[in-house]
């Protein structure tokens, strides 16, 4: 299991056992991981965020992230989270058994992984692109995504 960063408290608008994604609504890379887990995770073990959200902002602040410079997937569940490689790593592991031979990169050193990380996450909108505004969800999608309570 990749390691976790731990807090005293729950997570906030999380259900006990609740895995949320935190990603970066306006990065068009970002997005295509979004809409990758929604294809994949058929058990819907996954639940999405965008950082820019107001769900997004609050789980980021619980964390003690960013709330303004969004350089990392997040992962939340219950007192834990991950970041960068380890989120990563942590997704897939929520994923169907045909993604599992991807945890066998956990023998490269996190200090690489990380590295290779930060490379792809400090250049991804000049590679990829980005939107103007956060996309909202497929309405198909929509119950995918963390709402707070009314």
């Amino acid at each position: 299991m990749p390691a976790s960063q731990t807090r005293p408290s729950l997570a906030p608008l999380l259900k006990p056992g609740e895995t949320v994604v935190l990603f970066d609504g306006v990065c068009k890379l970002c997005n295509g991981w979004a809409r990758f887990l929604i294809r994949h995770d058929r058990q819907r073990r996954v639940r999405l965020a965008a950082v820019q959200s107001p769900e997004g902002q609050a789980l980021l602040a619980w964390a003690g992230l960013p709330l303004d410079q969004f350089d990392t997937l997040a992962v939340i569940r219950n007192h834990h989270y991950w970041v960068r490689s380890d989120a990563v790593f942590e997704i897939v592991a929520q994923l169907p058994a045909v993604w599992r031979p991807l945890l066998l990169l956990r023998i490269i050193p996190r200090a690489l992984r990380d590295w290779a990380y930060d490379r792809v996450a400090r250049n991804r909108y000049r590679i990829f692109g980005q939107y103007d505004t956060c996309l909202l969800p497929h309405p198909d999608h929509e119950q995918r995504f963390l709402k707070a309570p009314q």
